[in-house]
């Protein structure tokens, strides 16, 4: 009985993190916050945690792993057997563009996980595993192609490229939300930037 309150004391203070994470952000996310929106007490975070930093690393890096699964769904639900590669992949940035308009926090959360592994250099092999595991995913839905038959050599182009897309677009359509940008839009610039010099 015991274990089973540990682990969901453990799952409330996740969530509850999350919760202050979205609405606070990683800096303003007090102790007493996370403990309140967990229905817990503040001695809990020590006792499954460690500190209130380690907890807020772990709710960052789940806020991360379902900003992918967002990202992935985009880009899935528009393979489309009856449309072509061109068409399936703009598509597939118009649900990725909307769907970032719509849950701005979630998205927002990846920089903060960012701007905290620069203050804190324990977070870095985390965040470039995260990276690895990011681009070896995007490769994956972009080449129609499980994970474990993405090679090296398309996580870091492929995966790489397209992940740093993603970051900049979603950060240009929440900036500029009067004037979002499109898949058209994105692959238009692609193809002018790919006939650069010939």
């Amino acid at each position: 009985m015991a274990g089973g309150n540990n682990k969901g004391n453990r799952e409330a203070l996740l969530d509850g993190a999350k919760r202050c994470l979205l609405e606070k952000g990683f800096d303003r996310s007090s102790v007493r916050d996370i403990a309140t929106a967990a229905g817990v007490s503040t001695a809990a975070i020590g006792y499954h945690f460690g500190s209130r930093e380690k907890l807020l690393f772990q709710a960052l890096f789940a806020l991360i792993d379902e900003w992918g699964d967002k990202a992935g769904r985009a880009l899935v639900s528009a393979d489309d057997p009856d449309a072509d590669v061109v068409e399936r992949y703009v598509r597939s940035w118009d649900e990725l563009i909307a769907q970032a308009r719509a849950h701005p926090d979630l998205w927002l959360t990846s920089v903060d996980l960012f701007m905290q592994a620069r203050r804190n250099p324990d977070l870095l092999p985390q965040l470039a595993d995260g990276m690895r595991q990011g681009r070896t995913g995007s490769a994956a839905t972009i080449l129609s192609v499980p994970e474990d038959e993405v090679s090296d050599e398309a996580a870091r182009t492929v995966g790489m490229v397209q992940m740093a897309l993603m970051s900049g677009v979603v950060i240009q359509a929440l900036a500029d939300p009067a004037h979002p940008p499109t898949g058209a839009a994105v692959l238009a610039g692609l193809r002018a930037l790919a006939d650069l010099g010939k």
